[in-house]
């Protein structure tokens, strides 16, 4: 609702690149604490993100989110600690990210993904495709995210 679009304005200015004031720090924890979304205010997110049904979202503060990223209810964007895949995710622009999936690990997640509902992912998935199921399946499509991702800025 309302409440949640207020949490959303404050990442669709790129405002974590400027100094952060007291003010945007408590405004920030209170409307992350309303909507149940575990994210430090140090999460590099870029311009025009949207979450949509928030709750029960966890996104690793060393995670990197790109712009107009799309990020639904039950989302977990973790780290993985110890193997290959060591580290968090890397996700590029315009990334729709289905409810309940995780995406964990070392990774980076390309430009115009589109991941289904409850994927794991802990893969790299390159620009333009589709990605469902665990382990992940990753079909190639051009435009993967057309008429997916919501309030774009350009």
């Amino acid at each position: 609702g309302v409440e949640m679009l207020k949490f959303q304005y404050l990442f669709r200015d790129d405002l974590y690149k400027s100094k952060v004031d007291l003010v945007y720090k408590i405004l920030f924890r209170y409307y992350r604490n309303k909507n149940l979304i575990d994210m430090s205010i140090d999460t590099k997110i870029g311009e025009g993100l949207y979450i949509d049904h928030p709750y029960c979202i966890t996104i690793n503060p060393k995670a990197v989110i790109g712009k107009n990223c799309n990020i639904h209810k039950g989302v977990t964007i973790g780290q993985e600690n110890r193997g290959v895949r060591k580290g968090t995710p890397v996700i590029g622009d315009e990334v729709w990210i289905g409810i309940n999936s995780t995406i964990v690990g070392n990774v980076k997640i390309g430009n115009d993904v589109l991941i289904s509902p409850n994927s794991f992912v802990n893969c790299d998935i390159p620009d333009h495709s589709i990605v469902f199921g665990n382990p992940c399946i990753i079909k190639h499509r051009e435009n993967a995210t057309k008429n997916y991702i919501n309030r774009k800025v350009k």
